[in-house]
């Protein structure tokens, strides 16, 4: 049985990964791929009490995304710069 999750980009999430800049592109993608193994990796900060709604930074950008723990499944919404991730 494999322990790992799946990986999902709402499209918000996939417009705001196109326009980053190249580096911190494949900063972003290198920690998404991270992602299907912990969900949860240290750093990581849980955003609300009560729901799976977690925040992971990179460098000077967020990744806002959710985990559902029985189907095994990260969802990404958005991927933003910390001045405009909590508008």
């Amino acid at each position: 049985m494999s322990t790992s999750y799946s990986v999902l980009l709402r499209p918000a999430a996939q417009r705001d990964l196109d326009r980053l800049p190249p580096a911190i592109y494949r900063r972003v993608t290198e920690t998404l791929i991270k992602l299907e193994q912990e969900p949860r990796p240290r750093g990581s900060k849980k955003l609300r009490v009560g729901t799976n709604e977690w925040r992971l930074r990179v460098g000077a950008y967020r990744v806002l995304y959710e985990v559902d723990d029985k189907a095994r499944l990260v969802r990404v919404f958005r991927i933003r710069h910390r001045r405009e991730v909590y508008r």
